[in-house]
């Protein structure tokens, strides 16, 4: 799979996790990467579907009460089998941590 970053965000468009795989970014183009990414995905309305093409990336994403998970893709990548493995991701954090966003079956 060609997965090039992971964010998790809140509401308030704050990352509360990064994990990158592109290890050519520098931290400046990791930070400037993220507030364009962020205000784009949090801009969306609840119609609009849950893929944004940006730069050469495609951006899966998905909210859970109140944290958004943005998954960076290449964009030959399937965007139903990203928003699948948000769900896993999602659903082993909640069993991990105990709770982390709610009951993952209710968005």
């Amino acid at each position: 799979m060609g997965i090039r970053f992971i964010m998790m965000v809140n509401k308030q468009g704050q990352t509360r996790l990064a994990q990158y795989y592109d290890h050519y970014l520098s931290l400046e183009e990791r930070r400037v990467l993220e507030s364009e990414i962020v205000r784009k995905c949090l801009a969306r309305t609840e119609q609009q579907c849950s893929f944004v093409e940006h730069r050469n990336y495609k951006i899966v994403y998905r909210r859970y009460a109140s944290l958004f998970f943005l998954v960076g893709v290449d964009t030959d990548e399937n965007e139903l089998a990203i928003l699948e493995f948000i769900h896993l991701l999602v659903e082993t954090m909640d069993r991990y941590f105990d709770n982390v966003v709610g009951d993952p079956k209710h968005p």
